[in-house]
């Protein structure tokens, strides 16, 4: 086995220095019916409090529990981010929750380069900016 062959047995973003720079357009924060942004209690808390909300009133304003008690944000009616502005701005960006801010960096976006391209058609900050380290893309699926 040749150094070439063990180079292709790796994930794409190990083969391929990977480039992102988040430029806050809201694509990924519209989402369809079937796509939810899962949170813990630690994550749905720091929101709040971010908010300066009360408790009780956020959690019936912002969240919902799917089956398995799986905490998840609430969507608006087009099925986009509960804090996704007019202006396609996350209201909550200093806080959001992890499931975001390691987007794009999930493993079925960067284990191949076709779902990277394909990302990439809804993602403008994907390869733009400096090369993100293999250390922090991996961290991102802990």
């Amino acid at each position: 086995m040749s150094k070439h062959d063990d180079q292709y047995r790796q994930p794409f973003y190990r083969r391929r220095a990977l480039c992102f720079e988040c430029t806050r357009c809201g694509a990924c924060c519209a989402g369809g019916e079937d796509q939810h942004v899962f949170l813990s209690r630690e994550e749905a808390e720091a929101i709040c409090h971010y908010l300066g909300l009360g408790w009780s009133w956020f959690r019936r304003r912002y969240l919902r529990l799917l089956p398995e008690a799986t905490l998840v944000l609430q969507s608006q009616p087009d099925s986009n981010c509960i804090f996704l502005d007019g202006e396609g701005q996350c209201r909550i960006y200093d806080v959001r929750p992890r499931q975001c801010a390691t987007y794009p960096f999930w493993p079925e976006v960067v284990l191949s380069s076709k779902a990277w391209r394909r990302e990439a058609r809804r993602c403008e900050g994907i390869d733009r900016g400096a090369p993100v380290p293999v250390c922090l893309i991996e961290a991102a699926f802990d």
